[in-house]
């Protein structure tokens, strides 16, 4: 009798062109704290809303309070790109994966060799001069106070922040990918942010898989469903 690893497999083995489209449990095998689970964001002990640090107002209003938590719970420089990361940039280089969907910030898909990564979210090693439009990597900016241009105008992270809209290039050419995959693999995503979780509902392909600890609203369409860690599932996907 087969597993479901054995049936994951089979389902990669027989698809021409698979779509993987992660969430947060991605990076907390990479130990990156997520916002929602016990040990996440919200449950820290900050004294303040982490949504409301996170928001365009409070990037506005109050930049210190927003620089001070961005640069102090929101980077982690030694993060690592961990199997899933991997084994999705050999399903790419294999031509099986035309594309990953993250709703992620961490930048771990592209240092793990991905190419076509498209971030629903943003990215938090870049920022941009809000009054010029420059743009500058995390690495080469100091990260205390309120980062500058050399204009004189204030570097804006690459993110979506709370309040902010997501990028439209960026949802079409997502939503596109998803509308022509044959397979659709959902991993470490509990489905519960919009609208990026809706995406899945465009789905039209063949299979849809879904690997999250947790059980989700998409489980009653998929082809497969597997509730364990996605870098332990993804370490036993055949090369």
């Amino acid at each position: 009798m087969k597993n479901k690893v054995d049936t994951l497999n089979e389902i990669i083995k027989n698809s021409k062109n698979i779509v993987f489209f992660g969430g947060a449990g991605v990076s907390t095998e990479s130990n990156i704290p997520d916002f929602r689970s016990k040990d996440g964001l919200y449950n820290s002990n900050i004294s303040e809303d982490p949504e409301y640090l996170l928001s365009h107002e409070c990037f506005v209003n109050e930049p210190e309070k927003f620089f001070d938590f961005y640069f102090n719970k929101m980077i982690y420089d030694d993060a690592k790109p961990n199997e899933c990361h991997k084994k999705l940039k050999r399903l790419e280089e294999k031509g099986k994966l035309s594309a990953v969907i993250t709703q992620n910030i961490d930048g771990l898909h592209q240092r793990a060799g991905s190419k076509k990564v498209l971030e629903l979210h943003g990215n938090v090693n870049y920022l941009t001069c809000f009054k010029c439009g420059k743009k500058y990597n995390l690495k080469d900016i100091k990260r205390k106070g309120i980062p500058k241009c050399s204009c004189g105008g204030t570097l804006k992270p690459d993110v979506v922040l709370y309040g902010e809209p997501l990028d439209d290039i960026v949802v079409k050419d997502a939503i596109k990918e998803i509308e022509n995959a044959d397979t659709l693999i959902v991993g470490g995503t509990s489905l519960v942010v919009y609208p990026a979780a809706g995406f899945i509902k465009l789905f039209k392909g063949k299979n849809l898989v879904i690997i999250n600890k947790d059980k989700t609203y998409a489980d009653k369409f998929a082809t497969l469903v597997i509730n364990d860690s996605i870098a332990k599932i993804f370490k036993q996907i055949d090369e």
